[in-house]
């Protein structure tokens, strides 16, 4: 299995078979970090981090070569330093990538309407219909990578298979800027040579069960009785990795993709212990919240908090609203009543609102008096303005001051809309 660093590397000669295969899966390599290399190319084949200019805060995306050194995403940046001292930090520009994101979506969208956005550098794509206009999956796979690159710089990594899981697990061996196709025909060989942690779905401590009964490649799965497989993971689990293990996946592209929550966290430049400021900042993170909310058009019946303390002990708490709301302040004020339910023990070190058990937005019943009606009208006013002049643009007095964060990204950032997809006007 290749690893994040680009290490065993796996691609495709140009005359590979691509007989049965109708799942793309499009990955863009290093993708913040590519941007940020588009845009200065000073950075170009240097160790180069995006995240937050201090040392505390989080690595959003690495190139190759800071990787190579074991950078890795989601890695503390003090950490990431120590590893790879000469790496450069960048900070993130989010609306940058999201400005790409949506261009290279739009790609996608072109060759067919059958597009699940993962994230916002990654999609599957269903291309079995698109064979009269456009070849083969593979001679698709091989014109979406020449389009991207020529249109914006940028490389990406394609798998090609019968099965989302087996083109996913592609795309991930051809990385970096790699072409790797799975013919139907090849895909039980292909899976057996695996680890098992190559599986979609196996994590650490499944790996480690499996493992422990020695159960190392994807062959020893298809090897061992089936009870041995579920005893290990439990039955649902187990049913479900053997059938991975066959290639056996029956899941479909969906192009309607629900949201499961939407959050937005920062760690700060300095811990901080005074209610009223982390009071601020929740005001701040809940007003972001709300805006994706409304961008995307859903409404949150459940509001949660997460914070973490100097010695890096995390509390999460969460409450149930009585009616979903898509309001800055009416969720600013649930995650503040979270809040202060917590003892301040010691000062903190990162704190987070998240929008849960998210529902479309006008989906619950219409009440006689909308409480809200007021903080309705600022928002779409404070919509407009940051449509107009940036997400910057404006904010609540009560947030002035200098940045008290280190400029971290969105947490599970999801693809813009398309002009099509847009949620309708309310």
């Amino acid at each position: 299995m290749g690893r994040g660093d680009g290490s065993g590397r796996r691609v495709s000669s140009p005359d590979a078979d691509d007989t049965g295969t109708r799942i793309l899966h499009v990955d863009m390599d290093a993708f913040y970090a590519s941007v940020e290399v588009l845009d200065d190319p000073s950075l170009a084949g240097k160790a180069v981090i995006v995240g937050g200019m201090e040392g505390r805060g989080v690595v959003s995306s690495a190139t190759y070569e800071a990787r190579r050194y074991g950078v890795r995403s989601a890695m503390n940046v003090a950490q990431a330093l120590r590893l790879c001292p000469q790496a450069i930090v960048v900070p993130p520009h989010f609306e940058r990538y999201s400005a790409l994101s949506r261009q290279v979506m739009g790609m996608f969208h072109d060759i067919t309407p059958l597009v699940e956005p993962l994230s916002i550098d990654e999609a599957f794509l269903d291309v079995s219909g698109a064979g009269r206009l456009w070849g083969s999956p593979g001679r698709i796979a091989r014109l979406l990578r020449e389009r991207v690159r020529a249109e914006t710089g940028l490389v990406c990594s394609v798998g090609v298979a019968a099965t989302k899981h087996v083109a996913k697990i592609a795309s991930t061996l051809s990385k970096p800027d790699g072409l790797l196709i799975v013919s139907e025909a090849e895909t039980r060989a292909f899976l057996a040579a695996l680890p098992v942690r190559a599986l979609w779905g196996i994590g650490p401590k499944a790996a480690e069960a499996l493992e422990g009964r020695g159960i190392r490649l994807v062959a020893d799965i298809l090897a061992a009785p089936r009870p041995v497989i579920e005893r290990a993971l439990g039955r649902a689990g187990g049913a479900r990795i053997w059938q991975l293990a066959q290639g056996i996946d029956p899941r479909d592209v969906e192009t309607e993709r629900t949201e499961k929550s939407i959050g937005h966290e920062e760690t700060f430049l300095e811990d901080i212990s005074e209610r009223a400021a982390l009071r601020s900042e929740l005001r701040r993170l809940a007003d972001r919240v709300a805006a994706r909310l409304r961008s995307g058009g859903w409404e949150a019946a459940g509001i949660a908090l997460k914070l973490r303390y100097a010695d890096f002990t995390t509390l999460s708490r969460s409450t149930t609203l009585a009616d979903p709301t898509d309001v800055g302040q009416r969720i600013g004020e649930t995650a503040i009543a979270l809040f202060d339910e917590l003892d301040l023990v010691q000062p903190v070190r990162l704190i987070g609102v998240r929008a849960e058990r998210l529902k479309p937005s006008g989906a619950g019943v219409l009440a006689l008096w909308d409480d809200d009606a007021d903080w309705r009208r600022v928002d779409a006013a404070l919509d407009g303005a940051r449509d107009r002049f940036g997400a910057g643009a404006v904010g609540r007095a009560s947030v002035l001051g200098p940045r008290r964060d280190v400029n971290a990204l969105p947490t599970n950032p999801r693809p813009p809309a398309l002009p099509s997809q847009e949620p309708p006007s309310r």
